[in-house]
């Protein structure tokens, strides 16, 4: 009975409702009729509301996938945003029973027609292409799905609106995942993409430039900070490390000479260095080096500078 009379009727403060008659927040929602209510005077205030909730009920995760009528949400990293059907490669029915020999060749026919029809035009065979490179460099490169998308999206928009015409697929898909990162603050390198990319690192950065223009774009500073955590994993630091080297960047900050012109994978690198050793957990500079992708006279002169001019007292 209790569950039956929650349904009916939500009783609540509606920080947005104000009674018209006697100024209460209080307010109850009656589900069945559609009405919302003073709790303080009885007025109704407003009646014949939508409910746009299903009309179903469910009580577990099975049941509210079986009931659900709707399909996965759209992903801009499928070349048909996941919207077309497909059809199944295992050659049996809803039963589990194989099909004839007669019934599997049709059903391959079918097959290689739907795949025909669903890349049918040039810009479709485009995205196809650039999406399956776009998903292995994700997979190679560890990247979240929002950055997947992203990048998905800023390739979508050079090719639809046709601003990218005769350039390279692996190229500008590289691009779209460097112009990505750095816009979820969560920048890999040049060197970095095309380790595992078909094309080297001068060609991405060329159509790089070209999407920023033509998509007119205004990419964020790399900051170092945004480097640090991915470092600080890749090494096996523990978390009172990373928090030492961002209150070291952020003194570095008010030193605009430290931060102008400097390689942030640098700074960020020597700030790691000089908080390990502050902390009490050593770690080389060839292997902080590695894992920042820079060099070790790159460490070194960062790590010199930053001690020299925000005046850290070292430990022997």
């Amino acid at each position: 009975m209790s569950s039956r009379s929650d349904k009916k009727q939500k009783k609540g403060k509606d920080t947005g409702f104000t009674c018209p008659e006697c100024g209460s927040k209080e307010v109850v929602q009656d589900l069945e009729k559609g009405e919302r209510i003073c709790s303080a005077c009885g007025l109704v205030v407003s009646e014949h509301r939508i409910d746009h909730g299903p009309e179903w009920r469910a009580f577990t995760a099975d049941e509210k996938d079986a009931r659900s009528r709707a399909g996965a949400p759209t992903n801009y990293a499928i070349h048909d945003k996941g919207l077309s059907t497909m059809i199944d490669w295992r050659d049996h029915d809803s039963q589990g029973k194989r099909f004839s020999a007669k019934k599997r060749s049709e059903i391959y026919r079918l097959r290689k027609w739907q795949i025909r029809t669903r890349v049918h035009s040039s810009v479709d065979r485009n995205l196809a292409q650039a999406m399956s490179e776009l998903d292995r460099l994700s997979s190679q490169l560890g990247l979240t799905k929002s950055i997947k998308e992203l990048a998905a999206l800023l390739y979508r928009k050079l090719i639809v609106r046709r601003l990218a015409r005769s350039r390279s697929i692996d190229a500008m898909v590289g691009a779209s995942i460097y112009a990505a990162c750095r816009l979820r603050k969560a920048p890999r390198s040049l060197e970095e993409i095309a380790r595992h990319s078909r094309v080297n690192r001068k060609k991405i950065g060329q159509h790089y430039r070209l999407l920023v223009e033509k998509l007119q774009i205004r990419m964020p500073i790399s900051d170092p900070a945004n480097y640090v955590p991915r470092f600080i994993t890749e090494l096996g630091l523990p978390g009172i490390v990373q928090q030492k080297v961002i209150e070291i960047l952020e003194m570095a900050k008010t030193n605009r000479t430290l931060i102008t012109g400097r390689d942030p994978r640098g700074l960020a690198a020597a700030a790691i260095y000089i908080a390990s050793i502050l902390t009490d957990h050593r770690v080389t500079q060839r292997d902080i080096a590695m894992a920042a992708g820079v060099t070790e006279v790159t460490v070194r002169n960062r790590y010199k500078e930053l001690v020299q001019k925000l005046e850290i007292t070292m430990a022997p």
